[in-house]
């Protein structure tokens, strides 16, 4: 399934309840599920995989609220590479 099919599955599955909710409520519970993926990862879970699918989950809403093609949005920004020095692999110095 590609991105913007996920997407896609998002609205329509959770699309009226996202919109009532809001576009703050919505990043919220989506910054919720990041911490739930944290703890998990802290408590080396062997369930970490579903709290990243809900993560990418509630990503994927909050995108939908906000009216962002995120599937665009990764190509136009990864899709040459880096998007500092624009090569693969990424030849900038470490961080």
């Amino acid at each position: 399934m590609e991105l913007s099919e996920c997407q896609r599955l998002m609205a329509r599955i959770y699309g009226e309840r996202d919109a009532a909710r809001g576009a703050e409520r919505t990043l919220l519970w989506m910054l919720s599920e990041a911490g739930e993926v944290a703890d998990a990862y802290i408590k080396n879970s062997k369930n970490i995989g579903p709290e990243f699918a809900d993560l990418l989950a509630w990503m994927l809403s909050t995108c939908n609220v906000l009216g962002i093609d995120i599937q665009e949005e990764f190509i136009s920004r990864y899709g040459a590479g880096c998007p500092r020095c624009r090569q693969i692999p990424c030849r900038c110095p470490a961080r």
